[in-house]
């Protein structure tokens, strides 16, 4: 259940002019902080195939080659080298949902920041970016190039989404989906999402992280979690359009409201780390530059 917000923010300002704040307040930042390095940002596991050799303990178990342990009946790992010039692509669900949050600062303001400022990012460095945009359907795929014109192309690309109830719940399956029969050589892989979705699409990202080197970011709003008390108010789905009459003060309601959120969490992050994917949560009243430091301080640590 989401509530639908207009943003005035989308439409007020250009990519050009959006890119040139990141660059000034969130990029200039983060180089301060990080100092320039972000290996531990964009490069987890590796990029390219180096080599294999025999299981050792604290080894990634994902990285197991099965044939070569069958063959030598002793477990082998493959090994990986960082590739630093990355292709990278951002899978985006662009469904309506992701217009819930605050007016000035909704979900889908928060990804195109993200988006932007990772994207600058990468390309800085020589490396190339794509994407492919979801809102109920496939909506368009762009190829990975590197220039400043391509962030600025898929910022464009993400703002044009209208982000209006289409009467189809989000099927993260066709976005994931997508991304398998695209991508053809090991990529860095971004999915942004609030996965908000109908079930089933557990497999193609469990394919993907096989494939990829697999990041998920998950855009919330903390209203999607505890309902604030208003009082009687009509909550439209953003996804279908449908309305209800609800006591936003009712005790029981805001339990169950509470609770259906909790269980949300908890399988969303069983779901990912069954998968082996790194899930990092981002709050649309979350500093940019903090989101971004966090993740990296967590994916380093993850790695020792």
């Amino acid at each position: 259940m989401s509530v639908p917000t207009a943003d005035p923010t989308l439409k007020h300002h250009s990519p050009d002019e959006i890119l040139q704040r990141l660059e000034w307040r969130v990029i200039r930042r983060l180089d301060g902080l990080l100092q320039g390095d972000y290996r531990t940002l964009f490069y987890g596991t590796g990029i390219d195939f180096a080599d294999i050799r025999e299981y050792q303990a604290n080894d990634d178990i994902r990285h197991i080659d099965w044939n070569v342990t069958a063959r030598m009946d002793s477990p082998y790992v493959r090994q990986y080298v960082e590739d630093r010039d990355v292709t990278a692509w951002f899978l985006l669900d662009l469904s309506p949902s992701m217009g819930f949050g605050p007016a000035a600062r909704p979900k889908q303001l928060v990804l195109t920041e993200y988006v932007a400022t990772l994207a600058r990012l990468l390309i800085r460095s020589g490396n190339r970016v794509g994407a492919i945009l979801y809102n109920s359907q496939i909506e368009q795929t762009i190829p990975p190039r590197g220039s400043r014109n391509q962030v600025l192309r898929l910022m464009r690309s993400i703002l044009r989404q209208p982000g209006e109830a289409s009467g189809h719940a989000t099927d993260l399956t066709q976005l994931l989906q997508a991304g398998l029969n695209t991508f053809k050589r090991r990529s860095l892989v971004f999915v942004i999402s609030d996965f908000i979705s109908e079930p089933g699409w557990e497999r193609p990202l469990h394919l993907l992280n096989r494939r990829h080197e697999l990041v998920g970011i998950r855009l919330w709003d903390p209203r999607e979690v505890e309902l604030p008390d208003a009082g009687m108010i009509v909550v439209e789905d953003a996804e279908t359009g449908e309305q209800l009459l609800v006591d936003t003060g009712h005790p029981e309601f805001r339990r169950r409201f509470f609770a259906a959120a909790e269980r949300r969490e908890e399988e969303l992050k069983t779901t990912l780390k069954r998968a082996g994917v790194d899930l990092f949560g981002i709050s649309t009243e979350e500093d940019l530059v903090g989101a971004i430091v966090r993740m990296a301080s967590l994916r380093k640590r993850r790695r020792r």
